[in-house]
């Protein structure tokens, strides 16, 4: 909770105390407010005591906003001195594995303190200098910590207004994954490409790694002469002779939207401000399935507002990337495993498009709150997929995102702490945090809320909030207090159908909340009733099925199949061999838990090749959940582990290693 005013206190208490009370026992309105006052003002001093550094949250200036928002994965001081403007001039060293160069700093000095700290890991630190006078100036790394990295201290001259850090990478950065040719599409030349997000910035760019901290920045990099290099900010679109780039980003960002991808590319447009980057043998393929770029661009303006980033470019990656996409400003990293040569699969990008206002316009402040970004670009992917492809489409992904939201729920247990939207991951890796709660449970409130308040309003709502917040971050409790004050009103009965409190500070899903189902996955639960009261798979009409229809026929199959059941299946529908990565990783995990062995080939390829961490956890577990699953587990990640990001190989590294 901020802190607040008493009339403001006593007005929260009030609305918390009628929400509370049954319906039929509620005295009126008025007569309720006079008889609370009295409680409310004895009350007050006690709860003024409870506050902490979090509850002084405060969103007046973006200043106070970062000042205020402790963060917990970062060792960086912006309170007292905040990176404004990063310039950057690196070497990309393929046969090293590494990047060598200078990372110029400009400074935002707020307070009387001569100690800049900012977050490194597994970074060789060469020399520091002020940048004015180029005088070396004093520094230390702190104490090493997994996950964490160290804190990078610099001492600085009272007139010190920008430093340069001398420095080179680790061959292990966490951030950085470099693939040899045979990883390739082309099979000619190696392959490079950055994932920074959430705390892997420092492990290529010495920085304040937090998501509170937005600076610009401009960059020079050197590649060798035979490749395209792309960062998160305006883009070349054809090879230099020289393999030097420079690059520009004049709107501020946070550190884990900083991106850098090197290899053999190629560019092709797909609109007045959209086109697509991939490997020559992959770019029509993508330029195919992404046809409908522009017009996706073009709907989102029309839902929340002006798109503010320029141009908005895809970049096709390797297979090993770990997630489906990457929000990276004016270019989304993209899995391939959505190339499903029928476009069915783009509700993805829709979802990295969204980012565009929800996380990069508007970005959660620490990554406890996480759900601000997820929960809301998940809502605007489905707003988006509606307008283009209609609400019988759109409700086909809300209830396959209900379906992964109580997997998930399942697994974790409903009481589970961190089932609740506003974590505490206090000492842990935020990557514990990146799972269908943020995403799923955040959209699922939302909905809510345009449930209680009717479309039109929620819409209004959310266009004010983006417009407002634009290029600044957002707490959890700022954001809640955004929604009493342009929302909610005063209106205590509104107040308990949106029930923020549940939904954002509790764990599991409130009572209260809305249903939601599809009239096409109603015939799609039909036919997989029918199959399994016997009739024969090759009398189910499949042919107008999408992707999302197959999906959920999948899932709608029983735990157990017997070996003719599957063979049955798999002989009508080819699954083993779908060219769709979606489906495919579904019906492996069905094989696995059924010891289906002509699957087994096609998983061991999928699970190689493929690095994708919602395909690979999932079938990794259902693996360690068989008998002799252990051995077969480790034998493939044996061979698979190297064309894995760390983001992947670390959390797969620690469940094998439990089990």
């Amino acid at each position: 909770m901020a802190f607040i005013s008493w009339q403001e206190l006593f007005r929260k208490l009030f609305f918390k105390y009628i929400a509370a009370k049954p319906e039929p026992d509620r005295m009126t309105y008025r007569t309720s407010l006079v008889l609370f006052a009295a409680v409310a003002l004895l009350q007050a001093g006690g709860c003024y005591s409870k506050k902490t550094k979090e509850d002084m949250t405060t969103t007046q200036t973006k200043d106070q906003a970062v000042e205020a928002s402790h963060d917990s994965h970062s060792y960086s001081n912006p309170e007292a001195i905040a990176v404004s403007h990063l310039d950057l001039d690196i070497e990309v060293l393929f046969d090293q594995k590494t990047l060598r160069g200078t990372a110029t700093l400009n400074l935002n000095r707020k307070q009387q303190s001569n100690n800049l700290i900012l977050d490194a890991r597994d970074l060789k630190i060469l020399k520091v200098t002020d940048s004015g006078s180029n005088a070396e100036l004093p520094f230390k790394l702190g104490e090493n910590k997994e996950v964490f990295g160290q804190p990078l201290e610099i001492t600085l001259k009272p007139e010190t207004k920008s430093v340069t850090i001398q420095y080179e990478t680790s061959p292990e950065a966490a951030a950085l994954q470099w693939l040899n040719p045979q990883q390739t599409a082309g099979k000619v030349y190696p392959f490079m490409f950055t994932q920074s997000q959430a705390i892997l910035a420092r492990t290529w760019i010495p920085c304040q790694d937090s998501p509170g901290v937005r600076f610009t920045y401009n960059a020079k990099v050197k590649v060798p002469k035979e490749m395209l290099a792309l960062m998160s900010a305006e883009n070349p679109v054809q090879k230099s002779a020289d393999g030097v780039y420079t690059f520009k980003m004049d709107q501020p960002i946070p550190s884990y939207l900083m991106a850098l991808s090197v290899g053999d590319l190629a560019f092709k447009n797909l609109g007045d401000r959209t086109g697509i980057y991939a490997e020559p043998v992959s770019l029509e393929a993508a330029a195919y399935e992404f046809a409908e770029l522009e017009k996706m661009l073009v709907t989102a303006e029309k839902l929340y507002g002006k798109y503010r980033w320029n141009r908005y470019d895809l970049l096709l990656l390797p297979p090993s990337f770990p997630f489906g996409g990457m929000e990276n400003p004016r270019i989304t990293f993209l899995t391939p495993t959505i190339i499903a040569k029928d476009r069915s699969l783009t509700s993805l990008v829709a979802h990295e498009l969204a980012h565009s206002w929800s996380g990069n316009l508007v970005t959660n402040a620490t990554w406890n709150d996480f759900w601000l970004n997820e929960g809301f670009t998940v809502y605007f992917e489905r707003r988006i997929m509606e307008a283009m492809y209609g609400k019988d489409y759109a409700d086909m992904l809300k209830v396959l995102g209900m379906q992964d939201l109580n997997r998930t729920l399942d697994e974790l247990g409903a009481d589970q702490p961190d089932t609740r939207l506003k974590l505490d991951l206090e000492g842990r890796d935020p990557d514990d945090g990146l799972t269908d709660i943020a995403y799923e449970k955040g959209n699922y409130f939302l909905l809510n809320i345009e449930n209680a308040v009717g479309r039109e309003k929620f819409d209004a709502f959310l266009n004010g909030y983006f417009q407002k917040f634009a290029f600044q971050t957002m707490t959890t409790d700022a954001f809640v207090k955004y929604l009493e004050a342009e929302l909610i009103k005063h209106d205590p009965e509104l107040a308990q159908k949106i029930n923020y409190e549940a939904w954002i500070f509790k764990p599991g899903i409130p009572k209260n909340a809305i249903k939601v189902n599809s009239v096409r996955f109603e015939k799609v639960e039909k036919a997989a009733t029918d199959w399994k009261n016997g009739k024969p798979a090759s009398q189910i009409a499949t042919k107008e099925w999408s992707s999302h229809e197959w999906l959920h026929f999948l899932r709608a199959l029983p735990a157990t199949l017997s070996s003719d059941q599957m063979q049955e299946l798999d002989k009508t529908f080819n699954f083993t061999n779908s060219g769709n990565s979606e489906i495919l990783a579904a019906w492996l995990e069905i094989a696995v838990k059924n010891n289906y062995e002509p699957a087994d080939k096609a998983l061991e390829n999928f699970l190689i090749h493929v690095g994708r961490r919602k395909f690979l956890i999932p079938l990794y577990k259902a693996l360690l959940a068989t008998p002799n699953g252990k051995e077969k587990a480790k034998a493939i990640y044996a061979k698979a582990r190297p064309n894995y990001h760390a983001v992947a190989t670390s959390t797969i590294d620690e469940f094998l290693k439990e089990k």
